[in-house]
This record gives C-alpha cells, sequence and structure tokens, in this order.
C-alpha cells in the first residue's frame, strides 16, 4: 500500500493585502515546519517523492521541513483567493470579512466561482482539474509520496475523494491548521482518505500556541 501525505505550509504573511504579500512564511511559519521536520526523521518516515508547489511559501515550507531541492509542480499551488474575493465584491457586493465571517465568505466565493460567476488567475474547472491531475501523480502504489501544498489544494483532493459540494469543501478548509499533515492510503481500491489536520510536532502543552489557521 502507497501513502500520500499532504502537508499545508507554515504560518504565512497573514496580515497581507495581496497574494504577493501573503507569499512569505512568517518566523512562527518557519518554526512549525522545522518541528515537522524534527517530526518526520523522529517517525523514521521516509519519501520517496517529496513534490512542492512553486510558490514562495510552499518551497519554505519544504526548505524547512529538511527537503531542500523537492520536485517543483505548480499544480499543488493556491487557488487566486484574493482576486476571487475581490471579483465577488465587484459582482455580488460582499466584502472581506473580519474575523469568524470567514468561512461564510468562503462558501459565497466557492459557489460563485464554481457557478462561473466569478474568476481569478483561472476558471473553477481548471483548478479542479490540475489538482486532479497532480493526485493522480502521487497516487503511486507501494510509494510514499509527500506534497507540501496550500488548504485550498487540500480541500479540493477532500472532493474528489469524499464528493463534496463546494459549499462543504469551505467547511473542511476552514479548520486547517499550518504545517497540518493529511493522509492518503493508496490502495487496491484506490485512493482512500486516512488522516485530516493533524499537527502532533504542535500538540506539546508548550507548543500549543503554535497551532494557527492563517
Amino acid at each position: 500500500m502507497g501513502t500520500i501525505t499532504l502537508v499545508r505550509h507554515g504560518q504565512a504573511n497573514s496580515s497581507a493585502k495581496d497574494e504577493d504579500g501573503y507569499d512569505r512564511l512568517s518566523p512562527l511559519g518557519w518554526q512549525q515546519a522545522e518541528w515537522l521536520g524534527d517530526w518526520f526523521r523522529d517517525q523514521e518516515e521516509n519519501f520517496d517523492l517529496v513534490l512542492s508547489g512553486s510558490l514562495r511559501r510552499q518551497r519554505e515550507t519544504s526548505t524547512a521541513i529538511g527537503f531542500n531541492t523537492p520536485e517543483i509542480d505548480p499544480r499543488l499551488n493556491e487557488m487566486d483567493y484574493f482576486n476571487l474575493a475581490a471579483a465577488l465584491r465587484e459582482v455580488h457586493g460582499v466584502p472581506m470579512p473580519e474575523g469568524d465571517g470567514f468561512i461564510h465568505h468562503m462558501e459565497h466565493v466557492l459557489e460563485a466561482w464554481h457557478r462561473a460567476e466569478i474568476a481569478g488567475n483561472e476558471t473553477y474547472e481548471s483548478f479542479e482539474s490540475r489538482v486532479n491531475g497532480v493526485l493522480e501523480l502521487a497516487t503511486q502504489p507501494g510509494k510514499n509520496v509527500l506534497c507540501v501544498t496550500s488548504g485550498g489544494v487540500i480541500g479540493m483532493v477532500l472532493r474528489h475523494l469524499l464528493d463534496l459540494n463546494p459549499r462543504r469543501i469551505a467547511h473542511v478548509l476552514a479548520p486547517i491548521r499550518n504545517s497540518s499533515i493529511h493522509r492518503i492510503h493508496v490502495s487496491p481500491a484506490g485512493a482512500i482518505l486516512a488522516g485530516f489536520n493533524s499537527v502532533p510536532h504542535l500538540e506539546a502543552v508548550d507548543r500549543r500556541y503554535a497551532q494557527t489557521f492563517f
């Protein structure tokens, strides 16, 4: 049986107002990823293939974990949420929220994007297609594959595995923590979800402060 391990990047620049400003790890994000690398080594986890998206925060996470030369695959890049949010505001008058309103905002964005009422740098169908493509690449019987990616990609993988609608994808995305681990078993029946949103490297009492969502 093979395994796909999806890792969300460490905390990025969460105070940013655009994608370029967001796309770098915070000091805490570097620490989260370094602790994750220590945990992988303590568990003696070995990967036959390490993939990373091309975004800076994803590549920095790979480096902090301990993989300086992952295979770069832009299909693991995040959805274009800042531009999608701007399009939603323009088309439907829904502003970017603050605090607890974010999950409802994600519902609006994903549903409108799915209906092709808004678009960022790509269509919903294009995003879904590229994520499914990299999932197919990572589904290798008998191999252990690590993918360093982002929350939206993880949500779309779960859509593929669990047949989620856009609203439910938003509900899956909301609790995904920075540097979290998500496991997929590659069985004779295909890819099967085996673990979601675990942070064993951040569970010690003195590290709980480092469990972040954005």
